[in-house]
């Protein structure tokens, strides 16, 4: 992982609301997909145990900035459409996500916005491509609420937890955020492989 990007670094140098920012672009933005989402939360939820901010706020303001990030997304998808399909990749869009979201998408329809919360990469484009798919917002705000309670409340909790329960704990962040890192894409892996088998099927 690139340094500037590294959990830690982010909470030192933009603080509280530098992680909230960067909850809400990864939730949502497509510019947002290479963004630490897990790490990012359970890294706060740790130093939060160490007293550098409230656990509470860090908690709230996060799932706030998971809801409204998802929202943004759907809103985009809705406005933008099918032209995304078109767009030139760049640096910061491939239609490989998009593509990759839609099937995640078709497979798990209205769960997708809960499950996708926990896939890097899916996590960002899920919503968009709900937006896409014209799915009745009713549907998709309540499935944004949960996954983004699960997801923002259940990471930063956790490192709070941890925090609070193992003595030196952070002796063991960097092993176990890269552990994070590594099980968060055991998804991505998985699916990539499924796809590779179906083919030389």
């Amino acid at each position: 992982m690139l340094h500037f990007l590294e959990p830690l670094v982010i909470i030192k140098t933009l603080g509280l609301f530098g992680v909230f920012a960067i909850v809400f672009a990864e939730s949502g933005l497509f510019f947002g997909f290479f963004l630490p989402g897990d790490s990012l939360l359970f890294t706060a939820g740790f130093l939060a145990s160490q007293g550098f901010f409230p656990i509470g706020w860090l908690s709230l303001g996060c799932f706030i900035a998971a809801v409204l990030g998802d929202s943004v997304g759907y809103a985009f998808g809705r406005r933008v459409g099918i032209k995304l399909f078109t767009r030139e990749d760049s640096v910061f869009f491939h239609k490989a996500h998009i593509a990759r979201a839609q099937l995640f998408y078709e497979k798990y329809g209205k769960k997708a916005i809960i499950l996708g919360r926990f896939i890097p990469v899916v996590r960002t484009f899920v919503p968009i491509v709900a937006g896409i798919g014209s799915m009745p917002y009713k549907i998709f705000i309540r499935s944004n609420i949960l996954g983004g309670a699960l997801w923002a409340l259940g990471m930063t909790l956790g490192g709070y937890w941890l925090g609070t329960l193992v003595p030196s704990v952070d002796k063991y962040l960097l092993p176990i955020i890269f552990l994070i890192i590594i099980v968060s894409f055991v998804p991505i892996i998985r699916e990539y492989l499924k796809s590779r088998r179906s083919k030389e099927l």
